[in-house]
């Protein structure tokens, strides 16, 4: 099948790459030129590991191309896949002018019956709203279906995730479209739900929702924990031995960030406001979050005795997670930005991301030097693995704060480091 995908980011290229280990022919349209360009490389333009190599198989064996033209790329592909963002606009609901100058594009240079599916993540009636602006731009009234089947990739496993999926949803009212989806996911063997496009949209913002509940739970159950001397990881196991629970996203640590939970709850916040029936638990979610990483600044002016003025701290990690160079909503950018307010002086480190600010520094060790705290703020493996003993000697004071409860406090204090986590004992 010749599939489209139009969005080339980490969801796009994810998708477009799935389907040409599944046997099939795919084109992916964009408009910015050094995005196409360094794809056309065998470059990817984010980082995501074991994409690049991918990518670089199937260009090989020309499975894959990119183009920046519109009219082309529609009029020769069945299935067109809508990858583009969805920011949150200032009220906190789901900006969808890039799906709809797509949607446009599809109906203007479509020339025969096409399977339009919305992989982006938006809201509840989206796909009937694509259908209006498709039509709207038709001048002959071709024949079309819209489907609605969201993605559920993590970042910094994203191929993982879309190599092997643990559902597939699949919304909408054509029966042909629906046919023509099955036999693209044939080859998975993992549950497929056919539903309503409406319910698709929703499950996605239920399911990022959800998850985003589980982190602003545990984190806040841990503060119960520092003032009860309880170890919340201990906690954070034991109820995740629950099946009913599970042990995913219960780890405390410095709040969600990233590109998908922040505005996904807000979209479906506003939705709730919008439709009459707020959702309180969510936005409590929210509030939790917004203030892990002040409750963290406390724990370190606590420590280095009430101020921070001069104070040298090394911040090691600026993207929200580990195995990703992205830092939307990161809650690294967020504890830097209150540790200048209160003059502190920061240099920062992180193996993938380039910040490009006079504070960042090339090593780990350039980084920590002189420093009065080391505040770790991602969970990448670098920082787990170096050898701690040689960074302490380098160090003004033997101060570490842990923001993601990634070393072991015992193994920090016979070092002869005053180690504080989250909650971790």
């Amino acid at each position: 099948m010749k599939i489209l995908v139009i969005g080339t980011g980490y969801v796009g290229t994810t998708t477009g790459l799935l389907f040409c280990e599944m046997g099939h022919k795919v084109t992916g349209l964009d408009l910015d030129e050094k995005k196409i360009k360094s794809l056309k490389s065998g470059k990817l333009h984010f980082y995501e590991p074991g994409l690049e190599d991918l990518l670089a198989k199937h260009i090989s064996q020309n499975h894959i191309s990119f183009t920046r033209n519109a009219k082309k790329a529609i009029k020769e592909n069945d299935v067109i896949f809508i990858c583009v963002g969805t920011p949150q606009d200032k009220n906190g609901d789901a900006d969808l002018s890039y799906v709809k100058s797509v949607a446009e594009s599809i109906g203007t240079y479509m020339n025969e019956y096409k399977v339009i599916v919305t992989k982006s993540t938006v809201p509840v009636g989206t796909s009937g709203l694509v259908s209006k602006w498709i039509r709207e731009k038709q001048e002959d009234k071709i024949k079309f279906d819209v489907v609605s089947n969201p993605e559920f990739l993590r970042e910094g496993s994203a191929l993982h995730d879309a190599l092997n999926p643990d559902r597939i949803i699949i919304g909408t009212t054509g029966k042909k479209a629906m046919k023509i989806m099955k036999s693209l996911y044939e080859p998975f063997a993992c549950p497929t739900l056919e539903t309503l496009p409406e319910a698709a949209e929703m499950i996605k913002y239920a399911s990022n929702s959800f998850l985003a509940m589980k982190i602003s739970y545990i984190n806040e159950l841990a503060k119960l924990c520092d003032e009860l001397e309880i170890n919340v990881n201990d906690v954070s196991k034991g109820i995740g031995m629950d099946q009913r629970i599970g042990p995913a996203f219960l780890q405390a640590g410095m709040g969600y960030g990233g590109s998908c939970f922040p505005k996904d709850v807000s979209a479906l916040i506003y939705l709730a406001k919008k439709s009459g029936n707020p959702l309180t638990i969510l936005e409590s979610v929210v509030k939790v979050n917004e203030e892990q990483t002040s409750y963290f600044l406390k724990k370190i002016k606590h420590a280095l005795g009430g101020k921070l003025k001069n104070r040298k701290i090394a911040i090691l990690g600026l993207a929200f997670k580990a195995n990703t160079d992205d830092t939307r909503e990161s809650a690294s950018l967020y504890l830097i930005e209150k540790l200048m307010a209160e003059q502190a002086e920061v240099t920062v480190h992180d193996p993938v991301v380039k910040w490009g600010t006079t504070y960042q520094r090339e090593s780990i060790e350039e980084t920590v030097k002189g420093a009065d705290a080391v505040c770790i703020c991602t969970d990448w493996e670098d920082y787990k693995k170096i050898n701690w003993t040689n960074l302490k000697s380098l160090m003004n004071q033997p101060y570490i704060f842990d923001g993601r409860n990634i070393l072991s406090k015992t193994e920090m204090e016979k070092i002869g480091f005053h180690y504080m986590g989250v909650a971790n004992g």
